[in-house]
């Protein structure tokens, strides 16, 4: 028994040419192999085969040839199909839905329906015996049977009338299929006479449409057809080309058959899957496009890397100057044993762009090693000290002019701020983040609404005011020197391992949160609780996410930029402008009462002082 196909499908047999060099493709007689393909069809006709097993009138030709060290495969499909010596004449030409009406239709789809469930397939050419002609005044009361090919002459002798039909694989309004030309030089050779040369044909066309199934755009035909006994002396049937031409087809499989190509494709089919079937509002391409600037490769930059990767992105570059120690690899998830046996161990940034391309070939990651000038650790008055600063400046610089996201990811509160003043001044979008022993802040730097941010697609962005705080905001303090007079446990950043994680799982969901934002980085945290509808399709857009693993509690504060911010006032922002690297060497050369001078916290200090002197003196003669 033949394999059976699946519904509303049908088998075709076929022959296979596969050349073994492009000369022999191109030179080859394909005028001659398709002439050979028609034979067999017509030896189908003749020898009745095809009216036992209709499908022999469908037949393909595939011509091919492989280029295996290319990877390059050439093809070219043909369907012959006879050209008849006489051509045939139409009498009438209709849509099955213009000449007939629902009763009809109705009729025809319940003798399909019955058919399929008798017989569990519909044959691709069959015949309706019905009680009219398919041009003529339809009963009341209709009913219609389908029939095998081969129940022809017990029909005929019975006075039954006779439709012809087959299931027609064309969708183009008013123009039947290829496989008819062979249908009609079977009924020409075996039933025309008898028909008195006129035949009845309905190409049957079965689509869903509104949740059932419509067969009103089928077509039906009367056809005059002479009678043949000979082999039609020509064929047709090669395809056009995508140009329309008649020529080969060429599928280039270099591309998919390199890792590489078929890592790209592959990597992103989670996200895909996502927006499919879950989320078709979500704007992968905001995502995969942004640029991030991690600093930091520890264990922070290391968990925030892979999860980007996940979000599709491929342009990272990680700044550290730390190298690998023996502790990291167990925490740090880019580095492994080989990294730290070495002497003094590899540096942390390059080691990691390294592993993020051997996890993902297609990632743009670049790791460079740099020390990030902090305020509180002078710099040598020596001209080369500063040289080196300077250019050290200049390139944190052009790195957060040239990125779109900035993590914030090191150890230190002071490390922090030249890259939040930048931020600042550039104009970037900056998330950063911090860990303690058992807690996390995770945490979106505010921008003002009047920046101009390439991630936000609103132009009611402009008009949205954005007052959030920076890290430093909620300070009084100016970031000085961590390091000095610390013990080993307070210089390192001592903490579970697993705050890390979900901590950079936050920090990037943040972000891609964000960037599916109406406003983008100037979208203000979602009012009420966090069962609020969000405007972003990912969800909420806090402020802040600070969590307490020892109380299994998350909070998410919101706070307002301070005026007298040592990170992102106007006071420090206006300084750098003026001055330039000479403010920057001012900060980092002069104790934290220098910003603090600065922005005015020293004068609040001292207000703040006098005032509570005057509260705590009393008269001799007052009393509390």
């Amino acid at each position: 028994m033949k394999n059976k196909a699946p519904p509303l499908c049908f088998s075709s047999h076929g022959g296979l040419h596969n050349k073994n060099t492009i000369e022999d493709f191109k030179s080859c007689d394909k005028k001659a192999i398709l002439e050979e393909e028609a034979k067999l069809i017509w030896n189908a006709i003749t020898s009745g085969e095809a009216i036992l097993s209709p499908d022999l009138l469908v037949r393909f030709l595939l011509l091919s040839f492989a280029d295996l060290k290319k990877f390059m495969f050439y093809y070219w499909f043909a369907f012959p199909a006879f050209v008849h010596s006489v051509p045939v004449t139409v009498c009438h030409s209709n849509l099955l839905s213009d000449v007939h009406n629902g009763k009809f239709m109705e009729a025809l789809q319940n003798a399909v329906q019955l058919y399929r469930k008798e017989n569990q397939f519909l044959p691709n050419f069959f015949i309706i015996c019905s009680p009219t002609t398919l041009f003529g005044s339809c009963n009341s009361e209709l009913t219609m049977t389908i029939c095998k090919l081969k129940d022809f002459e017990l029909l005929y002798q019975q006075g039954h009338k006779i439709i012809f039909a087959y299931c027609d694989p064309s969708t183009i309004p008013g123009y039947p299929g290829w496989p008819l030309r062979n249908y009609l030089s079977l009924i020409a050779y075996h039933w025309s006479a008898q028909l008195s040369q006129t035949v009845d044909i309905i190409c049957y066309r079965d689509r869903p449409q509104d949740g059932k199934r419509n067969i009103s755009h089928s077509l039906c035909f009367s056809l005059n057809v002479s009678t043949i006994k000979e082999c039609p002396l020509n064929s047709t049937g090669w395809e056009k080309n995508k140009a329309n031409k008649y020529g080969p087809r060429r599928v280039d499989l270099a591309e998919d058959m390199d890792p590489v190509k078929l890592a790209e494709s592959s990597v992103n089919l989670n996200l895909k899957l996502m927006k499919w079937r879950l989320m078709p509002s979500l704007d992968l391409k905001k995502i995969s496009s942004c640029k991030c600037l991690l600093l930091g490769a520890g264990t922070l930059g290391c968990n925030i890397a892979r999860a980007l990767l996940g979000w599709g992105v491929t342009n990272i570059t990680l700044v550290d100057y730390g190298t690998v120690a023996f502790s990291n690899p167990v925490r740090q998830t880019l580095f492994e044993f080989s990294d730290c046996s070495t002497a003094g161990g590899k540096s942390k940034a390059p080691a990691a762009a390294e592993r993020l391309k051997k996890i993902f070939p297609g990632v743009n990651a670049e790791g460079i090693e740099l020390s990030i000038p902090m305020p509180g650790h002078p710099i040598s008055d020596r001209a080369e000290s500063v040289a080196r600063v300077k250019k050290d400046v200049n390139r944190i610089e052009n790195l957060v002019d040239s990125h779109d996201v900035i993590y914030l990811l090191m150890d230190t509160r002071e490390s922090r701020w030249l890259p939040t003043l930048l931020a600042t001044v550039k104009r970037k979008f900056v998330i950063n983040v911090a860990l303690g022993f058992d807690s996390y802040l995770v945490m979106r730097h505010g921008m003002n609404s009047h920046q101009n941010i390439p991630c936000s697609s609103s132009s009611e962005s402009s008009d949205q005011e954005s007052k959030l705080g920076c890290y430093f905001c909620n300070d009084v303090v100016a970031p000085g020197n961590s390091m000095k007079d610390r013990t080993l446990d307070q210089q390192c950043t001592v903490s579970r391992p697993g705050v890390s994680m979900i901590a950079s799982a936050l920090a990037v969901e943040l972000m891609a949160s964000i960037l599916q934002h109406p406003h983008g980085p100037l979208a203000l945290p979602n009012p009420g609780s966090l069962s609020d509808e969000a405007s972003s399709c990912l969800g909420p857009v806090p402020h802040q996410i600070r969590g307490f693993l020892s109380h299994n509690q998350i909070f998410y504060p919101t706070t307002e930029a301070y005026g007298k911010c040592t990170g992102c006032s106007d006071f420090v922002v206006s300084a750098y402008k003026e001055k330039g690297f000479q403010f920057l060497l001012e900060v980092f050369n002069s104790p934290h009462d220098y910003l603090e001078d600065l922005t005015g916290l020293t004068l609040l200090y001292q207000q703040t002082a006098s005032a509570e002197s005057e509260m705590l003196e009393f008269s001799d003669s007052e009393s509390i």
